[in-house]
């Protein structure tokens, strides 16, 4: 599917998005779609689970950038991304690693990599994608919690405990037994809180999240999920885990995939209306400091070819039979009307249309990722 022009995406939230009432806060004065895209080209943007080449599906094949992706890139006006770098095994862990260590250095005018919090401003203001390295999985630290030393030195500044399924650290939101961290985790947590790294809980079962947030002395991250009193759904958090969160000052991002609530028709994607209603009650149970986004996509919005489908229907097999599919992920994995690369600055006109203030809708798109990864690492 291409890219859906300005005039399309605004007839199409204009027509959708009065079905959900009035705003709980609205602005005291209108705010206005190109207030909203002043904001973004001003403003620092962060997503906090994104890929400056193939994320989820891996077409096209993951490598170096493609001159499409690069060019995706730079029309942007993104400030920064939490692009994952993880493998099962440390080998392929560090071989991503250098993949975007070496991207950055090979185009320095448009990529940089995140090693502090200074960074953050320095990549906004010289125009560059900052590369904040991630994992969302610890299989490649086995149980050397001095592994954790070593990837920090190498970069990583964030870190997810688990993925789907359990690990020797916790379980997974789709693992049944739901045991919650294990005492090898809380001991990472301590090490990851030690050194700076940002404890990220998104994967995690309910119990693991909960442990985790519990654990960790610096405010911990929920970088791309959704609120499942909105949608009942694995990959989701509950509003207490939400709650514990905002309190201990940590910052949800939420997603754009197809976990976002029902659709009628099969195989399709959500939908902008679903995306504020997730958005709406984040903020009304962790309040404006505490929610951001964490797309789950490429920078590269997604073209449905022939090679694409059928890429992902192997992808989606391939998670299947190794049990770690979640529901739903046999729709479409973006959001028609955001499936483009400033698709931060379509979240921030669909916040202005629903009339939050300005102020709100910065810190959404960017502003609170940016002020909790201050408190986080150490530089």
């Amino acid at each position: 599917m291409g890219v859906m022009s300005r005039r399309d995406f605004g007839l199409t939230v204009a027509t959708s998005l009065p079905a959900l009432g009035a705003a709980a806060q609205p602005a005291a004065q209108p705010v206005s779609a190109a207030d909203a895209r002043a904001l973004y080209a001003r403003a620092i943007s962060i997503d906090a689970l994104a890929n400056p080449g193939s994320m989820n599906v891996p077409w096209p094949p993951r490598g170096p950038l493609s001159e499409a992706q690069r060019a995706n890139i730079a029309k942007s006006g993104l400030t920064a991304i939490n692009t994952t770098v993880s493998a099962d095994k440390v080998e392929p862990t560090v071989a991503n690693i250098a993949l975007w260590t070496g991207e950055a250095a090979r185009y320095p005018t448009l990529l940089s990599i995140i090693r502090r919090h200074d960074d953050l401003a320095r990549a906004r203001a010289g125009g560059q994608l900052g590369i904040i390295l991630g994992f969302q999985d610890t299989e490649m630290l086995e149980r050397d919690l001095s592994r954790l030393d070593m990837f920090r030195r190498l970069g990583v500044l964030i870190i997810q405990l688990t993925y789907n399924v359990r690990n020797l650290l916790g379980d997974g939101c789709l693992e049944p037994g739901d045991a919650g961290l294990s005492t090898l985790g809380i001991e990472a947590v301590e090490r990851m809180n030690a050194l700076g790294i940002a404890v990220d809980l998104s994967h995690c079962g309910t119990r693991t999240t909960a442990t985790g947030i519990a654990a960790s002395t610096r405010p911990p991250l929920i970088t791309h999920s959704g609120c499942r009193e909105v949608y009942r759904h694995p990959r989701s958090k509950e509003d207490r885990e939400l709650k514990a969160m905002a309190d201990k000052g940590g910052v949800v991002g939420i997603y754009l995939m197809p976990f976002l609530g029902g659709h009628p028709g099969p195989g399709k994607g959500a939908t902008p209306e679903m995306l504020v209603r997730q958005i709406e009650h984040a903020l009304k149970v962790c309040g404006v400091d505490h929610v951001g986004i964490g797309s789950d996509l490429s920078v590269t919005p997604i073209e449905e070819s022939p090679e694409y489908l059928s890429a992902e229907r192997a992808f989606a097999e391939g998670r299947a039979k190794r049990a770690s599919a979640a529901p739903d992920e046999d729709r479409q994995l973006f959001i028609p009307e955001l499936n483009h690369p400033r698709r931060l600055e379509g979240v921030a006109e669909l916040l202005a249309r629903r009339g939050h203030p300005l102020p709100t809708i910065e810190k959404i798109i960017g502003g609170n990722f940016h002020r909790v990864l201050r408190e986080i690492w150490i530089d």
